[in-house]
């Protein structure tokens, strides 16, 4: 029969996996560093996939494939929720795009002796790769960080992300309008307790300040910025 169903460019995707989480159904796998239909019959042609594709790779054509099997999907379902967590590009998601949460441990004093615990709470932590709809965003405090900034400042865990959900890109280097529609619609959609930005002193970095304030007015989420400063030598201004 012929019917809708996804087809996913080859050349244009890039592997970053957000298309797995986006389909409800488990048509999608990363196979080889690539998005593939693991079965005609997993896809129901409604395209829910399709938005989440930064790379545009996905679209909707019509061809001859097995009817939609909801039986077969809820298999599949059954037999990934079963499924001890793949690692590697031949089995489920990307391990770089996996959503996930850590406990959030409590940071002990600082010692000369103890090595210092980490203060990261959820993974991914690249924008790009965040779902909109990642649990962990759901009523966050919200610590959007420039790339540079954790390398910078020593106390980057312990005074900034201590409690939040992390996010990170460079405005200078990275799509800025692809990150303002992702984060207006972060703020849009998650009851967001509160956005800081962690930028550093350079010029074109306060670009992810002025992403963030006009991020915040698209979404109309009334919440208020808080900023951090961080110097090239790592100081806090």
């Amino acid at each position: 029969m012929k019917r809708n169903i996804i087809h996913i460019d080859e050349e244009k995707c890039n592997g970053c996996g957000l298309c797995v989480p986006a389909c409800a159904e488990g048509a999608i796998q990363i196979i080889d560093g690539k998005a593939r239909l693991a079965a005609d019959n997993l896809c129901d042609g409604l395209g829910a996939c399709l938005g989440h594709c930064p790379q545009d790779a996905i679209r909707i054509e019509v061809r001859e494939a097995d009817e939609f099997d909801e039986a077969a999907v809820a298999k599949k379902i059954s037999k990934t929720k079963d499924a001890k967590p793949a690692h590697s590009h031949g089995q489920g998601g990307c391990p770089s795009a996996r959503l996930m949460s850590f406990e959030k441990p409590q940071l002990a004093p600082l010692s000369d002796n103890a090595p210092q615990a980490s203060a990261i709470g959820n993974w991914p932590v690249q924008l790009k790769l965040i779902p909109v709809s990642a649990p962990f965003l759901k009523g966050a405090d919200l610590l959007l960080a420039a790339d540079c900034a954790p390398f910078a400042y020593a106390d980057f865990h312990r005074e900034l992300l201590t409690g939040k959900v992390l996010l990170i890109g460079c405005p200078k280097l990275d799509d800025a309008e692809e990150y303002k529609r992702k984060l207006t619609a972060i703020l849009a959609e998650n009851d967001v307790k509160s956005l800081t930005v962690a930028y550093m002193e350079v010029p074109c970095c306060s670009g992810l300040v002025a992403l963030a304030k006009q991020a915040l007015e698209a979404s109309g989420a009334d919440i208020g910025l808080q900023t951090a400063c961080i110097g090239i030598r790592g100081e806090r201004r």
